[in-house]
């Protein structure tokens, strides 16, 4: 099986404007040039394995979350859901908190009586 550069370059694209990076911040912190980020993001280029760890190592994510796509999978979810918090006020967070334990114990006590 061969890797698909594009799609990886595609996830490491989504995963830095997640975490409201540019393509020099996260350059700069993996030691490689701007060109070459771009070229990565873009799949016009494969990167070398240590390239591969430094940029999952910058942007706090796993290896697996680079190298597949887990759009359905409870790793986006959680992904989505700390990007939102991200944008959230103090007094926001409180409020999804407090819903979120509420639509918890409300899909618990469902799970229990079906």
């Amino acid at each position: 099986m061969e890797l698909d550069y594009y799609a990886i370059g595609q996830r490491i694209r989504k995963y830095r404007k997640a975490k409201r990076m540019s393509q020099e911040t996260l350059a700069e912190k993996t030691d490689i040039s701007v060109t070459h980020m771009s070229h990565i993001e873009t799949g016009n280029t494969k990167l070398s394995l240590q390239v591969f760890a430094d940029l999952a190592r910058a942007l706090d994510i796993s290896a697996d979350d680079l190298l597949c796509d887990f759009d359905t999978g409870r790793n986006y979810a959680e992904q989505e859901l700390s990007d939102m918090l991200d944008t959230c006020t103090t007094q926001q967070v409180k409020i999804i908190t407090e819903v979120a334990k509420a639509t918890k114990i409300a899909l618990d006590k469902y799970e229990k009586n079906a």
